[in-house]
């Protein structure tokens, strides 16, 4: 676990953009049994969460189709909600930073912490613009 006043500011800047927290494995199941589109940002303390996940994932939301909702779980943190989170993207194996999108419960796109290492996030952003305009 890492202490709260570390983790914060990288909550915020999900937070701010309208992402809400899910911090159990029941909000998870609650926020993708909605109908439509979701978006999960399995966020993390790590560089490339810093500096390619989360700004490619803002940079993603300025297009004409965005996902109805936005959450985010925090691997570290949120473990019961991570491990939910996770168990919703099988196939594929749990990494961090990872990002999801679903469409009526069902996972559509998914981008593994091995795409979003050493990628700009300009790039993380096209590839989920596309996600977006396919499935939004």
């Amino acid at each position: 676990m890492y202490p709260e006043e570390i983790v914060r500011p990288m909550r915020e800047e999900l937070t701010q953009v309208g992402f809400k927290e899910l911090a159990t494995a029941e909000d998870v199941d609650q926020a993708l049994a909605n109908t439509g589109t979701a978006l999960v940002v399995v966020n993390s303390i790590c560089g490339c969460a810093a500096a390619n996940a989360r700004p490619g994932v803002r940079i993603s939301l300025d297009h004409d189709k965005s996902p109805d909702q936005l959450y985010t779980v925090f691997a570290g943190v949120d473990r019961e909600a991570t491990d939910q989170a996770r168990a919703r993207m099988i196939p594929f194996p749990p990494s961090s930073p990872s990002i999801a999108l679903f469409k009526d419960g069902e996972l559509v796109h998914m981008i593994e912490r091995h795409h979003i290492e050493g990628r700009p996030a300009n790039l993380i952003a096209e590839n989920l613009k596309q996600a977006y305009s396919e499935h939004c």
